[in-house]
Parts: structure tokens; C-alpha cells; sequence
């Protein structure tokens, strides 16, 4: 781990700006296909809007990251959650440290992930469903209602009992839930407003409750991840995106798309007609342009995501989940206003409704998030609602630093907006890690960016990547 982690240089930022474009553009290029029309099998003109055939190719996408995966094992490529042997035959990590050697991964193990993509593969397709009848930016600030749901599941199911500032925080992000779905509500009531959502799907309401259960089903999908990375055999970053993509990508193929081509919908009298779909891909020079940025934007994004952890550190993979929100809605207003009004997303009187939805949803991500950096504490502040929790979090950080001492894994922090974010030590954390590490210290600080081998030493942070990927 890096003893400064606050330094940003130019590749650095780079990194973070290019993750940032990455991420979205996944959700924009989403919306803009389901937005745009061609030629089908009645020789018609039809809207494009295959909800199954963009989870299809999502996890297309995600499935280009075996060949990476590949060519890091082959060409020995420093990335995040590898290590290599050198030509002493010693094994080391991306940040030069000696390492164990990687416990080799069993078979079942590549079976076994067929689980998570299930959850993704639900998830997604709930959420492109759901994208039909909201705006984008709606689609984008609903999808961090994940984190309530995690909060229960850790609650309630794997029994990590919460804190009450973790509630607080939980408490804040239902209000900008509420306020975000109301802001839905009211701007397609509005008939003086224009959308570029078709007619047929003027139903918010559906709308929203399809994304929130898309975020409740990937909640579900982080918990599975949180414990197959915690095992020994952990797996590598790149191999469980391009074995979760390569199964989703078997699913759809051949079940879902034959399921939802037998059963009765409005689509050429089944839910989704893979001819269908085939047709008017083919036809559509536009389409096949946009699909592709939208394969590239998907692989770029987890890749990418990987990097800004390792060059920057944790927090900043936590901010670049909270800035996509913004990014997504100011891009989408500046489609409607530069380029094109068709595809973009105008600012109307209850755009207010939904800026307030997106500070009380950055607000309560940051105190749930708290004592890590960048967080917000309660301290019985009126602003606070007078509510303190200094002694939660001096708790919380003591209890960091005793596993620390005893060289027990340190838990990730919970998950926040889109993905599951990792936990940057506070800076006496830091200061204690350092000292571990010095020639002094009794053992090294090892990285475990998702499997793939650990330190030497006793003390490992232990950071999850989870798949964020539409």
C-alpha cells in the first residue's frame, strides 16, 4: 500500500478522469440506445428498446476481461490483485513487495461464480427495464439505493450489526430516494414538460420500483462477492469479471432469450424477439456505432475502476462512484442543449427537487461512509440534528487498529452508491501500517485487490471490486 495516498499527479488524474468518462458513458450510451429506432423484420420502422439485449451486452463486455486476465498472467503486466514470480522465482506485487505465492484456484471455484452473474444478470436487466421510463440521471442517483439495502442485509443476514450513524446515513438516503422517484412523478405528470421517454412508458412509478429492485438484487450480488473474495483462494479482479460476464453471457444466449422469445409480449407477439432485435441491429450503421462505445465503456470502466484504487487510493474509487451521478446528469443536459435534444434531458422547475435529491443522497453516503476520509462525522452539531457519534467512531477506529496489531484482515467499508468502495485507513491507521512496513517492523503490508495472492507480512487491507457495469 502506498504511504501517501493523497497525492494525485498527472497520470493519476488521468486515470481518474478516464474511469469517470468510462462509467458515464455505460449509463448514457444505455439510454440512447433504448432511444433510438430501425428498420425491423416487418420492414418498419421500430424503437430499439431491448432491455435483454443490452444485459447481453454487458456481459459481453465484462467477458473481454479474461483476455486481460490472460495476457497479465502471460506477459507478467503489474496490475492490481496479481503477483508474478521474478527470475529468482520469488513472487511479487504490483508495488514491488515479496509476496506468498497465489493459492491455486480449484475448478468448482469457476463454476461457482455463475451465482454473482445470476445476481448481475437480474439486477441489470431490472434496472435497463426500469431505464425506459425515467430519465437518466434518475436511472443513475436511484441505483445508489443499493446501500440501504446492504445496510439490512448486513443487519439482518450476515449479522454485522450497524452503527447508528451507518443508520443515520441509511435514514438520509431514503429521503433522497423519495425525493428523487417524487422528482420522476411530477415531471411526467407535467405535460408542459418535454422528455424524450416514449409515451408508451409513461409510468414512473413502475419505473422506479423496477430500478430499486435491481438495486436490492445487486446488494444481494455484493454480499456473495464480499465472501467469495474473503476466502483464501481469492480470485483475481479480472478473472471474476470475465467469468461472471462469460456465464452471463451463456445465460442469455440460452435461456433467456428463449425464454422471453416464447412467452406472449408487444414485441412481434413475444417479450423480446431475438430476430427482432438482430434485424434492426443489422440495419442500423448508428446502433452498431453506439453499441460498440457502449462494449467499450463497460470493460474500460471495471479495468479502469481496479487502477484508481491502486494508483490513487480507495476513497478516490468511492468519489468516483459519487461523482457519476453528476457527471451523468450534467452530460445529459449538455446532449439536450449542444447536440442533441432527442437523446438528452432538459432542465425544468423540478430539476430543483432532484439537486436537492442528489446532495441528501452525497450527504448520507458521507456519513455512512464516516470515520474514513472524506466523510462526514456527527458531532452534535445543529447541523447534525444534534445527534453525536464520536464515540462510535473512536470505537471504530480502535478496533481498525487492534486488527491491525494482531495482523487480521481489516474489513472493507460498506457499500456505497454503485459498487462496493474500499476503506482508506485514517491517517494514524496509515501511520501504523508505515511503521509495519519499515525495516523495523515485525511483518509487511500486503494489497489483496480481490484475490490473486497475498503479502508476506500479517497485515493485508482487504479491498473488494464488485461489477458496476450499466
Amino acid at each position: 500500500m502506498p504511504e501517501d495516498t493523497s497525492k494525485a499527479g498527472f497520470a493519476e488524474m488521468a486515470v481518474f478522469i478516464a474511469a469517470l468518462v468510462a462509467g458515464t458513458g455505460c449509463s448514457l450510451t444505455s439510454k440512447v440506445m433504448l432511444s433510438m429506432k430501425s428498420v425491423g423484420i416487418t420492414g418498419e420502422m421500430e424503437d430499439f428498446s431491448f432491455p435483454l439485449f443490452q444485459t447481453f451486452g454487458m456481459f459481453l463486455g465484462m467477458t473481454a476481461g479474461l483476455l486481460m486476465h490472460w495476457a497479465v498472467l502471460a506477459y507478467k503486466i503489474p496490475f492490481p490483485g496479481y503477483v508474478h514470480a521474478d527470475e529468482r522465482g520469488q513472487y511479487v506485487a504490483i508495488d514491488g513487495k515479496e509476496v506468498k505465492p497465489p493459492v491455486p484456484i480449484e475448478k468448482w471455484m469457476y463454476f461457482l461464480l455463475i451465482i454473482p452473474s445470476l445476481f448481475d444478470l437480474v439486477a441489470t436487466a431490472l434496472c435497463m427495464f426500469g431505464l425506459r421510463y425515467v430519465n437518466v440521471s434518475i436511472y443513475q442517483m436511484l441505483r445508489g439505493g443499493a446501500i440501504v439495502f446492504v445496510a439490512i442485509l448486513k443487519q439482518f443476514v450476515i449479522g454485522d450489526k450497524l452503527k447508528k450513524f451507518q443508520w443515520v446515513g441509511v435514514l438520509w438516503n431514503v429521503v433522497a430516494i423519495v425525493l428523487v422517484g417524487y422528482t420522476a412523478l411530477l415531471t411526467m405528470g407535467d405535460a408542459s414538460i418535454e422528455t424524450n421517454i416514449d409515451p408508451k412508458y409513461n409510468d414512473p412509478l413502475f419505473g422506479v420500483g423496477l430500478i430499486l429492485s435491481g438495486a436490492l438484487v445487486q446488494s444481494l450480488q455484493y454480499a456473495f462477492e464480499e465472501k467469495v473474495m474473503s476466502m483464501e483462494m481469492g480470485i483475481p479482479p479480472l478473472l471474476l469479471i470475465g467469468m461472471e460476464g462469460l456465464w452471463g453471457t451463456i445465460v442469455c444466449l440460452f435461456v433467456l432469450y428463449p425464454v422471453c422469445y416464447s412467452m406472449p409480449g408487444s414485441d412481434h407477439g413475444s417479450i423480446e424477439n431475438p430476430y427482432n432485435t438482430y434485424t434492426m441491429f443489422m440495419n442500423s450503421k448508428e446502433i452498431q456505432s453506439i453499441f460498440i462505445w457502449y462494449f467499450i465503456f463497460i470493460f474500460s470502466y471495471n479495468v479502469l475502476a481496479c487502477l484508481v484504487t491502486k494508483m490513487l487510493s480507495a476513497i478516490w474509487h468511492a468519489i468516483l462512484d459519487n461523482f457519476r451521478p453528476i457527471s451523468v446528469w450534467g452530460t445529459d443536459l449538455f446532449i439536450f442543449y449542444f447536440i442533441a435534444p432527442t437523446f438528452g434531458e432538459s432542465w425544468n422547475i423540478y430539476s430543483y427537487v432532484q439537486l436537492l435529491g442528489l446532495f441528501v443522497l452525497l450527504y448520507g453516503t458521507a456519513i455512512y461512509n464516516a470515520p474514513n476520509a472524506l466523510s462526514v462525522k456527527l458531532t452534535g452539531r445543529p447541523i447534525d440534528f444534534f445527534i453525536d457519534c464520536t464515540k462510535e467512531y473512536a470505537d471504530q477506529e480502535d478496533e481498525m487498529e487492534e486488527q491491525l496489531m494482531s495482523g487480521d484482515v481489516v474489513n472493507s467499508a460498506p457499500f456505497t452508491a454503485n459498487m462496493s468502495p474500499f476503506m482508506k485507513p485514517s491517517p494514524r491507521q496509515q501511520a501504523l501500517i508505515r511503521s509495519r512496513n519499515s525495516p523495523a517492523g515485525t511483518g509487511t503490508a500486503g494489497s489483496k485487490g480481490g484475490g490473486g495472492g497475498g503479502g508476506s507480512g500479517n497485515v493485508q487491507m482487504k479491498s473488494y471490486g464488485g461489477t458496476d457495469n450499466f
